[in-house]
This record gives C-alpha cells, structure tokens and sequence, in this order.
C-alpha cells in the first residue's frame, strides 16, 4: 500500500508499507547537486553530503556511526546531479532512532572549521582515485561533451580547486537556500505503523522551516552538443562512449527508450553484446545505458576494449545503428523484450531500498509515484507505434557525441570512423 502525504510546512512524505518484511529503509531527499552549483562552489552538494556525518551537537562522528550500526542496521548517503539522498535500513522496531538521526544530521550539524578542513582532503582524495579511474574520467568527460556549458555537466564530487576554495559561509548559504522543506521528500519502503509514521515526522521534521534564503530552482532546458571529447591515458584498454538523443524524467517515451536500449544493448542476448563480444571477440564489456533529468536525457552506449580494435568496434556499432534505423524491430522482439523489462524491473524493485529510492526520486521530480503495476502496464503499453518514434526521434539521426579515456593515436582512428 503506497501512499503520500504532505506536513504543513509542505514536507512531502511518501510511504510503501509491506507486512512481509520485518525491516524499512527511510530515506531523507533534498532536491540539491552538482546541477544546482557554479564553477566557484562545484561539489559543494556532495561536500554537504560528507559533512553531515561529521557530527552534530550532541553527537560525534562516531556515536552517529554506532547509533545504527549498534542494532544491526545501515546508514548511507549519496549526491547525484540533481538530488541528494541521506537514508538508514534497520529493523521496523528502530525506526524512532532512525528518524531521531536523520533530523540530527541535517539540523543539527556541526560544521567545525577543523572538520572542514580534515573533510576537504578526503574529498580530494576521492577526485585522485576518480582520477585514476578510466570509467569515472570517462563519464564526466562525456557529460561535459553533451551538455558543455550548462550547470547539468558539472562533476559531482567538484574540481580540486572548487573544493578546496569551500568556506564554512558558502556552506551555510548553501543549506539555508536549497535544505528547505519544500525541496526535500521523506521516502520510507518497509514495515511500519502509519500513525505512528506520521507523529514521528511531525515531532522531527514539522518544525521544519524555510527561510528568506530559499528559492525553487528552475533549470534551464539544456542543449545536446554534437561532440565528441577525448583524454590521452596510458592504460591498455580503450574506453568509449557514445551518447544518442533520449529523452527527459517522465516522458510518456521513457519506458520505449528503455526497451530500445535494451535490445541495443541491454543484456548478452543484446545485439551489440552478441555482435561484438559473442560473434566477433572485439571487446568484454558493452552495454546502452539512459540519463533522464528533469528537461533532459540521454541513450549512451559503453564498451571497454583493447585500443586496436576500437576502430573495428566503432564501425560495427555505426552499422547496427544503421541497420536499426532501417529495418526497426520484430513484433515478436517487441515482445520478448518487454517480458525481459518487466522481470527486471519487479526484481530491482523488491527491495525496501529499491522502493524507498525508487518512490522519494519520483515524488522529488515529478510529484508522483509509481505502483508495481503501474510499472507493469506502462511496460505493458508500449506499442510498435512508439517503437518506430523513439528510433526515429534516437536511434535515425546517429552518434551525437562521444568521449574516449586512452591512447591518443588510436582515439583519432575511432574518431575517422565515428565522423564519416
């Protein structure tokens, strides 16, 4: 049983009660990452996100650790583009302590200038090891390649610069300006008593105010570039990717672009994994994969191969694109592959977490959630009609973009290949 729920102070609240587990994760949602940022306070969202765990007023660091880790349970947190996600899984029977730290932790922190400081090489520390990380290089450099100039390219974790240019001030204003109730969602997936639920989240999060700081944040409708970028690094794998025309959060042609990208390259009866990997040896890894965001998206395809064969490899994606666009798909493959989505999706979302993370993003973005059944017949709905469209609006007008994480020369043969 979902249901939503809103406090006076306009904190929405999304609860997914199951009877057959004996746990919940709760998960508190702030609608605040690197898209919200500038090039001077870069990884700010993602610093907040390390900061909270530092420690509050009347817990440390560690006593916040042991509060949950004491009774069996899991506190975590995360930073995306759009949205940061701080939540614990427990035992039903805990979920007053759960709420009891995660209200610590966001109106309660610290924020001592040593903290801060002993914070901040942690942080780098995080950018060298995503440094040295072809996939991590790899991704921001293609975010950038699509989106240039707009806030939604920023890297989440900042630039060493950024970072290490944060001060306590710009971390205040930043909370007073996007932590506010009305940008937030409070996500439970679990066992629970309603009644309950509720008391507890007005007693620590009805007092909740916002301030004369705090704004809705409207983002610009961002532009697709058509370029592609690439990083010379000594490794012996060539990484690529390559970025299609998607489509934003929400879209009624969501669901079709997934299926697209499923047959594309969704799993190792996919029709590049079978050609490249199965058929022709050119690489281990390969596989599509979408980004939506609020007025943005995309449809990407990854493969990590060794450099001599990445020119090979190119031609061969171009040619099933192409062969794609002309001859679209099978009634029957249409069929199959909605089966494949629909097992995939019930089975990802069987989780309390899966749910808690599923049901607090869409009520963030979108104001709505979705039932398992929901998620069924939109799968369900999918039509050739649609299929013929997506391909048309994606798969016809080819590559966009790209970036390339390795040897310079065999980049540029890449490149030759990707731009006739």
């Amino acid at each position: 049983m979902l249901k939503i729920h809103k406090l006076s102070n306009n904190l929405r609240i999304v609860a997914e009660k199951s009877d057959s587990v004996k746990s919940f994760t709760l998960g508190i949602w702030i609608k605040a990452g690197s898209r919200n940022e500038n090039l001077i306070n870069n990884g700010i969202s993602h610093f907040i996100e390390h900061m909270l765990f530092k420690g509050t007023k009347k817990r440390t660091a560690l006593e916040l650790a042991e509060a949950i880790e004491n009774v069996g349970g899991q506190i975590n947190a995360f930073t995306g583009r759009e949205a940061t996600c701080y939540y614990i899984k427990a035992l039903d029977e805990y979920l007053p302590l759960a709420f009891d730290i995660l209200s610590d932790m966001l109106f309660n922190s610290s924020f001592s200038l040593e903290d801060i400081e002993k914070e901040k090489g942690v942080v780098l520390e995080e950018i060298n090891m995503c440094d040295d990380s072809p996939e991590d290089v790899l991704s921001d450099l293609h975010t950038y390649a699509t989106w240039q100039e707009d806030s939604l390219s920023l890297p989440i974790l900042g630039s060493k610069k950024s970072v290490s240019s944060l001060t306590r001030d710009a971390i205040v204003e930043y909370l007073d300006s996007n932590y506010t109730p009305e940008r937030a969602v409070i996500s439970i997936s679990g066992n629970f008593n309603e009644e309950k639920l509720l008391t507890l989240a007005n007693t620590y999060f009805g007092d909740w105010k916002s301030n004369s700081k705090s704004s809705i944040v409207e983002y610009s409708k961002p532009t697709i570039h058509h370029n592609f970028l690439h990083k010379d690094k000594d490794i012996e794998q060539l990484h690529i990717s390559l970025g299609l025309k998607g489509y934003p959060l929400g879209n009624e042609l969501g669901y079709t672009s997934t299926l697209i990208g499923n047959i594309l390259g969704g799993g190792s009866s996919s029709i590049l994994f079978q050609k490249l990997r199965e058929e022709l040896g050119l690489c281990y890894s390969i596989y599509t994969y979408t980004t939506a965001y609020n007025n943005g998206g995309t449809l990407n395809i990854y493969a990590g191969l060794s450099p001599q064969h990445g020119a090979i490899a190119a031609e061969v994606i171009k040619d099933e694109l192409n062969k794609l666009s002309e001859e679209g798909i099978t009634p029957e493959l249409l069929e199959i592959t909605k089966k494949k989505l629909k097992g995939s999706y019930i089975l990802g979302l069987e989780s309390t977490s899966s749910r808690m993370f599923a049901n607090g993003r869409n009520i963030l973005f979108m104001d709505k959630t979705y039932s398992q059944q929901d998620i069924i017949d939109k799968i369900d709905n999918i039509t050739m009609e649609k299929v013929n469209k997506v391909i048309k609006e994606c798969i016809t007008p080819g590559l966009l973009n790209g970036a390339f994480v390795g040897n310079t020369s065999e980049i540029n043969q890449v490149l030759t290949v990707i731009k006739n």
